[in-house]
């Protein structure tokens, strides 16, 4: 099947000529016919299979055609769990329809200052793309007409439910016309999914494409075990030597190690930068330019990243932690292998994680095959039912440090679900220890030479010490 083929205005498949698309992918081809005829639709598609295409498409179709309502108000909304979905559908909206006349694209998101949006909102819009949090904000100012709206896309639909963001979203369609089109892209339909759609939309077709198995076909897993964060500090530093990787992007658990270890691995020399939620928008605006451009070799982010990045080059990606949900670890190892390209995705695992590795190969329909590094052997054995003959990658010229005991408790210890540390955990007989290997109020690293509170980077440098500057 041809794009032409779909039906669709002279004008976007000008657009997507340019794009070099020649053909559309399994959910372009399913959702654009229903979706041109006025239908609504539920669909599941994983990250990757050109989803925002299939929806975005016919939704400037629509706009080829004047409104039969005068208003500034948009005429299609879409609302998306995170920044960096939003800033992506729109980027992808402009291009699709540079052509068309009417197709006027605003984003209403957080961290972007209040007097630029009410600037935007003024004007005349046709496309909203937006965050719920943001997005009610400005609906109680009074400052957004949707008595012109067509057309509601809900995008990572399941996401916006691991958020909370349901209500806030359900909020937002209460105040729009009972006679729009509603769309629901999810990358799972379960129950809860089912749920939302009997309350959102009106006699659904329901589509659903791209299993996780099909969708992995094409990037490579691979599992590291791990005995502490030593360990994986020097894996991780081995991973990221190899010429073969181009770009990669590695998720930890909470922002403040993703903003601990790019510091890290740039003292160690690497292109690294931290993206993550309590960045302004300017920044992380800023730090994609920069990947997209090259100049970022390492993203190191938080799961609130893992939907929206969309680059070419990531050839790895590294869960340096495993993800909470099944779900988020498709979406994270998403980032690579896009456009049918090939990809590598590394995770690092202690003996602790064997219930997540588990859920996640459940998940995937596809068993994640254990590797070693030759001097760099997890000490730990690994779970039952891994693999007997874990695969060797190739060998580094040193071996480990033994720094570590092997009572030091795993990451999962010592935090709690929302990111926060648990007060009097991790303690140790040298003084209260993170999970870092921060230690505080030990004699030894009071002699560090880190201005007194003797903390200790996850590189297992002093902060504040000479020997953490040079990278060592």
């Amino acid at each position: 099947m041809s794009f032409e083929s779909l039906n669709l205005h002279p004008l976007i498949l000008k657009a997507i000529n340019d794009a070099g698309y020649t053909s559309p992918t399994p959910i372009q081809e399913q959702a654009i016919p229903e979706l041109l005829t006025g239908h609504d639709v539920l669909a599941s598609a994983q990250t990757g299979t050109g989803k925002t295409a299939a929806f975005m498409l016919p939704a400037l179709h629509r706009l080829a055609s004047p409104s039969q309502v005068r208003s500034r108000g948009p005429r299609v909304l879409v609302l998306t769990p995170t920044r960096e979905l939003a800033l992506q559908v729109s980027e992808a909206t402009a291009k699709y329809g540079k052509y068309l006349p009417r197709a006027k694209v605003v984003s209403i998101l957080g961290g972007m200052p209040y007097p630029l949006q009410n600037k935007l909102l003024s004007q005349v819009v046709d496309i909203l793309v937006a965050t719920p949090g943001r997005l009610i904000d400005h609906i109680q100012r009074g400052r957004i007409d949707f008595s012109r709206l067509e057309m509601l896309v809900l995008d990572e639909a399941d996401r916006m439910l691991d958020m909370g963001f349901i209500e806030d979203v359900e909020r937002i369609a209460s105040a729009t016309p009972a006679t729009r089109q509603t769309l629901l892209f999810s990358a799972t339909l379960d129950s809860a999914m089912d749920n939302v759609a009997a309350r959102l939309l009106n006699s659904p077709k329901r589509i659903q494409v791209a299993t996780s198995k099909a969708r992995l076909n094409n990037i490579e897993q691979r599992l590291h075990y791990v005995d502490d964060i030593s360990h994986k500090n020097q894996l991780l530093d081995h991973l990221l030597r190899d010429i073969e990787l181009k770009q990669a992007i590695v998720f930890t658990a909470t922002k403040r190690d993703a903003d601990m270890l790019a510091d890290g691995l740039s003292a160690q020399g690497h292109a690294a930068a931290a993206l993550h939620g309590d960045m302004s928008q300017r920044d992380r605006n800023r730090t994609l330019i920069k990947l997209r451009q090259g100049g970022i070799r390492v993203l190191v982010a938080t799961d609130v990243a893992a939907r929206g990045i969309d680059v070419a080059g990531i050839t790895h990606v590294i869960n340096f932690d495993l993800p909470k949900f099944a779900e988020d670890y498709v979406h994270r190892i998403g980032r690579t292998g896009r456009a049918g390209a090939s990809g590598i995705a590394v995770s690092f695992a202690s003996s602790k994680d064997g219930i997540h590795l588990k859920k996640i190969e459940r998940f995937t329909g596809q068993r994640i095959a254990s590797h070693v590094v030759p001097g760099l052997e997890p000490r730990a054995k690994p779970r039952p039912g891994a693999s007997a003959q874990p695969r060797s990658t190739p060998s580094v010229a040193h071996k480990r440090s033994r720094t570590w005991s092997s009572d030091v408790p795993h990451r999962s210890s010592a935090y709690r679900s929302d990111g926060d540390w648990k007060a009097g955990q991790s303690r140790s007989p040298a003084g209260n220890r993170d999970t870092w290997g921060n230690t505080a109020g030990s004699t030894r690293a009071a002699r560090a030479g880190s201005g007194g509170n003797g903390r200790r980077d996850s590189f297992g440098s002093t902060t504040g010490s000479s020997a953490y500057f040079r990278g060592k």
